[in-house]
């Protein structure tokens, strides 16, 4: 047990460093997002360039891999919705945004970070494979519903277009094109820019597990305790084992794969849930998720490392 919390708390004791910072007003709000976007446009993008240039580009997409993690994916995001409409009779766009914060892993953020610790560099490849998933599937899927709940008519191709136009812009999807065209193509980064990169992409984790923290000071979780613990027990306990459940119909497991892909899935919502949530009036319960979802993870993710060296999956010295 002390060697799996050896792995865990370095990562958390981040977060409580973001935390405190933010809470001994060190910082300020628009500072610590000036952190988070340097994350996610430079750190990021540099980490998914390294990783698609460091391995084969057979390696790196993984049909198996994409094919589990995926379907799980879209298992809970389905599962989310039948629960929110069929079942408790609420808007399309609430039942959207239970899927997105049930579906989509912080991926970049703290999924990256703990694989890292963990896995070591191929933590790199799995976040490239899941950057994929959740950006081209999970997140426009829920953006197009909600989208779809608040217009009519000819709402759907605004929709799609606006949501296409996001995709083009996203700075992942862009380091991920990058990555791609340099692999193929078998060009060489010039040795100045590889190490700009290379420190770039050193930087993604500490930083986001920092504007984590950060992030987490002065949420509110009062009054929501039903639609937060939905949101929050969906993201934790149900996208793993969906995950899981798939990975174990395959014909092949290999445990690499499944390890990382478990990891990824413990993680808590995306960061940017509750941006999405206060647009589609979820403002208040996807804030709160994300704080509780976050604090949570700390025991899921223990409690997944705990299970992984007990079967021998993961080996920890």
């Amino acid at each position: 047990m002390l060697e799996i919390f050896a792995i865990t708390t370095p990562i958390f004791l981040l977060i409580g460093v973001g935390y405190v910072i933010m809470a001994s007003r060190i910082i300020t709000r628009e500072q610590l997002q000036g952190v988070g976007t340097f994350v996610m446009y430079c750190a990021l993008p540099s980490l998914v360039i390294r990783a698609l240039n460091q391995n084969p580009l057979a390696e790196v997409f993984n049909p198996h891999y994409l094919l589990a993690y995926g379907l799980g994916s879209v298992a809970v995001f389905a599962f989310a919705l039948l629960l929110t409409l069929g079942i408790q009779r609420k808007s399309l766009g609430i039942g959207a945004m239970h899927a997105l914060g049930m579906a989509a892993s912080n991926s970049g953020f703290i999924g990256y970070p703990v694989a890292a610790m963990v896995l070591g560099s191929p933590a790199a490849v799995f976040l490239a494979l899941n950057m994929l998933i959740e950006n081209l599937l999970i997140i426009p899927a829920a953006l197009i519903l909600a989208e779809m709940a608040n217009q009519s008519g000819d709402g759907l191709a605004t929709t799609l277009r606006q949501t296409a136009l996001r995709l083009v812009r996203n700075p992942i999807l862009i380091g991920l094109v990058v990555g791609v065209l340099l692999a193929i193509s078998g060009l060489t980064l010039p040795g100045p820019l590889a190490k700009a990169i290379d420190m770039l992409a050193d930087a993604a984790g500490p930083a986001a597990l920092f504007v984590i923290g950060g992030s987490l000071y002065g949420l509110q979780v009062r009054g929501m305790a039903s639609d937060v613990g939905q949101i929050v027990v969906g993201k934790l306990l149900l996208h793993p084992l969906a995950v899981l459940g798939v990975f174990l119909l395959l014909p092949e497991v290999d445990p690499m794969l499944l390890t990382g892909a478990l990891l990824f899935a413990c993680a808590p919502m995306i960061s940017v849930f509750p941006l999405f949530g206060q647009r589609y009036g979820l403002g208040g319960v996807s804030t709160a998720a994300l704080m509780v979802g976050t604090l949570g993870s700390f025991v899921t993710i223990s409690l997944l490392i705990g299970l992984l060296t007990r079967f021998g999956l993961l080996p920890v010295s």
